[in-house]
């Protein structure tokens, strides 16, 4: 057994989705004056939320990675993934997914949560991601919508791990920009595997490119235009004082999704948003530390 190709197949790399976990914690907790809340078990709960869905994501990853061996080998760069290049054996690759499974369950108990703990919104994750490997992904449109399910589960488990309330304008920019990065990586596969896509997953076929276009369009929109009302929204201001400083971000979030829908279209990314996000653009790598550096002087500023 080779410890590395089994640490390659969890995806390590596929865990900075998980952030979004931390949504409540930084968005919700505003008004504490800091930028994790001011509640260090608020924290520490919060932390353990996004280790149970790293451990759950990989779960799923290696159940994924299982059924689809052979769809797998048949793609250009899906091939070199350690189960389909046979690093890692089917046995193996089973065991540890059940071993994830079990640590997921066991960190979302220790994330708690208030009114649904945290560790049922992660066996839902799971499920949801089971559902989706056997079934969901080969309905054409359904399979989107669960990836954005997943990312609002996500949101979901942070806000019950630091008992907050999440408002309504935040759930929806995460459900847009969700169904948008699905969307997006539907046009590079669509793109990179040409009239052979149907070869390697049967309702690539069902997808085209203008009906990606145009839906990628309405979805950049759609987030940017409720990603804005959360920042001028009366909640968001009080927390994070007058001024409506968090509004401030908005330019980093345009550029953002200006910037990866040319990355798709261009052919330079947009397969994998979190290779993009971890420095396989520049330009995008730059905009994601600038969105964070003044969102930190929002939360920092409040009554200042």
């Amino acid at each position: 057994m080779n410890p590395l190709a089994l640490l390659r197949a969890l995806r390590p790399h596929q865990w900075v989705k998980n952030v979004f976990v931390f949504a409540a914690l930084v968005f919700a907790r505003g008004e504490r004056g800091d930028l994790l809340g001011g509640d260090r078990w608020d924290v520490y709960r919060t932390l353990f939320a996004f280790a149970a869905f790293c451990l759950g994501a990989s779960a799923i990853y290696l159940v994924n990675d299982v059924m689809d061996v052979a769809s797998d080998q048949k793609h250009p760069t899906k091939k070199k993934r350690p189960i389909a290049a046979g690093e890692v054996g089917l046995p193996l690759a089973l065991a540890t997914a059940v071993a994830c499974v079990a640590g997921a369950l066991l960190l979302g108990h220790e994330a708690g949560g208030g009114s649904v703990p945290v560790m049922w919104i992660v066996a839902g994750y799971m499920a949801l991601n089971l559902a989706y490997s056997l079934k969901l992904k080969h309905i054409v449109i359904v399979d989107a919508f669960c990836i954005a399910a997943g990312f609002l589960l996500r949101v979901l488990a942070g806000g019950q791990a630091a008992n907050a309330d999440i408002s309504h304008w935040l759930l929806l920019c995460t459900l847009f920009l969700a169904l948008f990065l699905a969307l997006c990586k539907r046009r590079a596969e669509t793109d990179l595997l040409g009239e052979g896509r149907g070869e390697h997953r049967s309702i690539l076929l069902e997808y085209n490119t203008a009906f990606l276009d145009q839906m990628v369009t309405v979805l950049a929109a759609c987030t940017i235009v409720t990603y804005t009302m959360y920042t001028v929204a009366e909640e968001t201001v009080h927390k994070f004082g007058s001024g409506y400083r968090l509004v401030w971000t908005v330019p980093f979030v345009v550029f953002g999704l200006a910037r990866y829908m040319l990355l798709v279209h261009t052919q330079k990314g947009g397969g994998s948003p979190t290779r993009v996000l971890l420095g396989g653009d520049v330009l995008f790598f730059l905009n994601g530390l600038g969105w964070v550096a003044v969102v930190v002087w929002a939360v920092h500023s409040h009554g200042a």
